[in-house]
């Protein structure tokens, strides 16, 4: 769950007033603060659920564009929660776009979101920039949604490379790992220089 994220510009406008989001934290501070800085997207249409079996309700009764939800919660777990929405939730919310919040984003914190079906992981001190790239990034996942004996979400591949030469793949989307012959000529030492260069963008 580490690719680059978009980058955004005084230009870059988005259009979120129509969305809903479902929120879960069982910390009323934090979500209020997640409301708030949701709010000055414009999106407003907010369900905040201090509770599992309450989020639960939430997804029964609407459908929702993006759920939110925090990973540590006193006693309950939200990447069990996000298991859950992905195997046994309602089927209108089951490929929801899912955002995990957490204060620790080790290796392994990353490897259980990736795993119980999170799309991706947004590391506390949340900012706004930081969860607007987020949404952005959501709105532009072209990934195949999986649906498995060991596994339900998001397909957890970034780049689809295919399986290894010889390897017949499991997919149909799979690429072919062999190498052919190019179908364009190389770039020129100049233009990789170009692709390279630094730029600086306006936020």
């Amino acid at each position: 769950m580490s690719a680059s994220p978009p980058q955004l510009s005084s230009s870059t406008k988005i259009d979120l007033s129509r969305s809903r989001v479902l929120l879960l934290d069982d910390n009323r501070a934090h979500l209020d603060m997640l409301g708030g800085v949701l709010n000055g997207f414009d999106l407003r249409k907010q369900n905040k659920c201090e509770s599992v079996e309450a989020a639960k309700d939430a997804l029964y009764g609407a459908q929702f564009d993006l759920v939110m939800v925090e990973a540590a919660m006193s006693g309950e777990d939200g990447f069990e929660f996000i298991r859950w929405l992905r195997r046994t939730g309602p089927d209108n919310n089951r490929a929801v776009p899912v955002l995990a919040v957490t204060g620790a984003t080790h290796e392994n914190e990353v490897a259980m979101a990736r795993d119980c079906g999170a799309n991706f992981v947004v590391a506390k001190p949340v900012t706004p920039i930081v969860l607007l790239q987020r949404i952005i990034w959501l709105g532009r996942d072209a990934r195949m949604f999986v649906e498995a004996e060991t596994y339900v979400g998001p397909d957890r591949r970034f780049k689809a490379f295919g399986p290894p030469p010889g390897i017949k793949g499991r997919r149909r989307g799979d690429l072919s790992a062999e190498i052919g012959i190019a179908s364009e000529p190389n770039m020129s030492q100049d233009e990789i220089d170009m692709l390279l260069r630094p730029t600086r963008v306006m936020l």
